[in-house]
């Protein structure tokens, strides 16, 4: 071996085709050191992407991609597959705006087959992928990897269920980084499976299947008791009996070794000549090869930058989330009836604590959206107040449920919707920009949208011991930012501050709140701002108030279409309002960047909204030729 890398030499897929079984896992060791330094600089996924190095290698080696097709579920433990299609070149550009992106994407590379970034969506795409193949005559592999995780997403199943009745070669990869194996499937087990696998055992099987439907009269009669011998053989030692996977119609090839290449390429290997739908189940460890993410999996799974050599994190602030968190433990120790619900996001929206302190009462339901929001309607019948804390990008998931299973009934159900707006660096597929939307559309649902953390627990107590029906508090990732002295915490449906004498009012709620505080500051002449602490439903009287005003400005950190500001912009004109009415919203979807880049390209920011006021006023060309 010489002293240089090997991934040095590989520029795609192709170059890994001929590298021996102890090359790859050099490669391998190479790939994950190149991750563990990018993730501590760049922030993104690391467990997950250290738990699938060899899964990942032993794919390429085996399936020719970009013929063939890959499609990752979730797409957070790409990175190694970046590396390896082309991209090494850029891995350090990975979340950052302008560089790549953190999940597949069709329009960054040949090789991203399916955007992702929601799970359980792999075995439906890549289904469909396939079956186009087939409409295009086109005989190459589908490829679906998906986490035990995403398994317990309902749409990974409606896949399974409509996949396993395909009668051409489909594949399925289970990466299993947490699922307990039987005792049933021990060394024999894992002989006889490989046996099973082994490419004379297929030819063999498939001769003796062909010669003896071939012999007339006693041919298929021998076939079928064949085949019923080997199924009660199988079923005894791998207990198949009760495996879903072939009772969905897929051959099930495992599990394996996730970090064995040999292994794995033979497995795949057998896939690839098996017609039909298969699953071939390969068990990983998150975190492999780095310590601190071995030991704390969830810990380092979304993680910003941190100290390769103590895996601390470079910085912390206790934010929307924490005080969520602890304050709504502080209501359950006092009420009950108080509950949790989580979808597989414990960490994340900071339920550690009321998991440990109220374990009769705290509900984790896997990644299952939907199920989780009908779960908290059937709570809510029987005098208990569910809360159900879900990143507001996850909420999209549930629009059906909200609608039928909580809303339409009047159930008081709470939707605590964490990481509302701009999210960052994690893209388009992440930002919390359409949860005031689709719930403006829902009837009997009401939503507060916090601008502090006082304000928090204020909404909270509303929301939860006050408000009927369906409610959502919808608070932003990370700490509150500037409030004026005069800010007084509110749960009232509206707050005004400035001057009520000006011919503008600026109107906003939640984190833009503070923005526009500050470019207040930065605003010669009068200006009055509303701020609506109880969007859905908008108080009559806060109608009113903007009536009064020539140019009402309406900041908004969400989608236009749909949105608040449109929404109170109706109301206003309905009411037979003559002014001038000028709306700043989000107008499609939100790249990659930081979260301060882009509310800055938004015009979301305190220049932003410095400037178009001024623009409005006619002041802008004169600010600019003072300056």
């Amino acid at each position: 071996m010489s002293e240089s890398n090997i991934l040095d030499n590989i520029n795609s897929p192709s170059d890994i085709k001929n590298l021996s079984e102890y090359e790859l896992e050099e490669l391998a060791d190479e790939l994950r050191t190149i991750i563990v330094e990018t993730v501590s600089k760049n922030g993104g996924h690391l467990a997950s992407n250290l738990g699938v190095v060899e899964l990942t290698l032993a794919i390429h080696k085996v399936f020719d991609m970009p013929a063939d097709k890959i499609v990752w579920d979730v797409g957070h433990q790409c990175y190694a597959h970046k590396i390896i299609t082309g991209r090494k070149d850029k891995i350090n550009t990975i979340r950052k705006e302008g560089g790549l992106s953190g999940f597949p994407k069709r329009s960054e590379s040949v090789y991203d087959n399916f955007d992702t970034g929601h799970s359980s969506t792999s075995i439906s795409a890549a289904f469909g992928i396939s079956c186009g193949a087939d409409i295009a005559k086109d005989s190459h592999y589908t490829v679906a990897v998906i986490g035990d995780g995403a398994l317990s997403g309902g749409l990974a199943y409606e896949g399974l269920n409509n996949a396993g009745r395909y009668k051409k070669n489909f594949i399925v990869i289970l990466n299993d980084n947490k699922m307990s194996i039987s005792k049933n499937v021990g060394s024999m087990a894992r002989y006889l499976s490989k046996t099973r696998i082994a490419p004379r055992y297929l030819d063999a099987k498939s001769n003796v299947q062909s010669t003896l439907d071939n012999v007339p009269v006693i041919g298929k009669p021998i076939a079928n008791g064949m085949r019923n011998t080997k199924n009660w053989v199988k079923n005894e030692l791998f207990g198949h009996r009760d495996n879903i996977f072939e009772q969905m119609g897929f051959t099930y090839y495992g599990p394996y070794d996730g970090h064995n290449i040999e292994q794995l390429v033979q497995a795949l290997e057998a896939a690839k000549r098996r017609k039909g739908a298969v699953l071939v189940h390969v068990c990983t460890k998150k975190g492999k090869g780095y310590e601190f993410a071995e030991k704390d999996p969830t810990g380092f799974h979304g993680i910003s930058s941190f100290d390769i050599d103590t895996g601390e994190p470079l910085s912390s602030s206790k934010g929307y989330s924490y005080i969520f968190g602890k304050y709504l433990c502080r209501l359950a120790e006092k009420d009950k009836r108080i509950c949790a619900i989580t979808a597989a996001m414990k960490q994340g929206t900071c339920l550690e604590e009321f998991s440990k302190k109220h374990k009769d009462r705290f509900f984790d339901v896997g990644i299952a959206e939907e199920h989780a929001v009908t779960f908290a309607g059937g709570l809510a019948t029987d005098n208990v107040i569910p809360v159900f804390a879900v990143y507001s990008t996850f909420l999209q998931r549930a629009y059906d449920q909200i609608i039928h299973d909580a809303a339409l009934q009047g159930l008081h159900v709470v939707l605590a919707i964490d990481r509302a707006g701009i999210v960052g660096e994690d893209g388009e597929t992440h930002q919390g920009i359409f949860d005031t939307a689709f719930l403006n559309t829902i009837p009997n649902v009401t939503v507060y949208a916090p601008s502090s953390f006082a304000e928090l627990e204020n909404m909270l107590d509303k929301a939860i011991l006050d408000t009927k029906g369906t409610v959502a508090v919808r608070y932003p990732r990370g700490s509150q930012g500037y409030l004026p002295d005069n800010f007084e915490p509110s749960a009232e449906p509206y707050s005004v501050y400035g001057d009520a004498d000006s011919d503008d009012i600026i109107i906003t709620y939640g984190r833009t709140f503070s923005e526009v505080c500050l470019a207040k500051n930065e605003i010669n002449g009068k200006v009055c701002i509303l701020k609506l602490n109880r969007i859905k439903p908008i108080e009559k009287k806060a109608v009113e108030i903007a009536m009064n005003y020539k140019r009402v400005y309406f900041f908004e950190e969400g989608i236009r279409t749909g949105g608040i500001g449109e929404k109170f912009g109706f109301d206003m004109y309905q009411s037979g309002f003559s002014g001038k009415y000028i709306l700043t919203a989000i107008d499609g979807y939100v790249t990659q960047s930081t979260t301060k880049s882009a509310l800055h390209k938004l015009g979301l920011d305190t220049e932003g909204i410095v400037a178009r006021i001024k623009e409005e006023r006619g002041l802008l060309n004169v600010s600019k030729k003072t300056s």
